[in-house]
């Protein structure tokens, strides 16, 4: 993707790492399956990592770059409604790497940055806001009382 993105506009400048899943609604630890732990963190974690090292090559090329991964509330704080640990750890992981990155690319002009938005309104959310009496509580904790959209 990288090549071609390169033969078609030049060197690459900007990357969002934008995907995630939450896995298992409600797993506490002792109840989660390894395999479905080592599934969150290869699509929230991993693929976060593969991006970065996929383009900064080109962008060290290009001189600058930056880089805006997506990670969660949940990389920042306990918080209500967290799926579970794998999700947890994933986005922690990812406010890492991208404090890491952004240590051994800041001088080579590339920036790295992570968002942590708290509860999105998406298809994914709806498991988690399904029970009224939660759905509250969440909003409650949220300063603007409403989930981001």
């Amino acid at each position: 993707m990288v090549a071609a993105g390169e033969a078609k506009f030049g060197n690459i400048n900007v990357l969002v790492n934008n995907a995630g899943i939450l896995g298992p609604i409600g797993a506490k630890t002792a109840e989660l399956p390894e395999a479905e732990y080592h599934k969150v963190l290869a699509v929230n974690q991993h693929a976060v990592f593969l991006g970065m090292q996929a383009v900064i090559p080109s962008m060290l090329r290009g001189g600058k770059g930056s880089i805006v991964n997506i990670s969660s509330i949940s990389g920042m704080v306990a918080n209500f409604g967290t799926p579970n640990l794998a999700y947890v750890s994933s986005k922690f992981a990812v406010r890492g790497m991208t404090k890491a990155t952004a240590m051994e690319y800041g001088k080579d002009n590339i920036r790295c940055n992570s968002i942590h938005p708290a509860t999105v309104d998406t298809p994914f959310v709806a498991a988690l806001m399904a029970d009224p009496v939660k759905k509250q509580a969440r909003l409650n904790e949220i300063p603007l009382g409403r989930l981001t959209s």
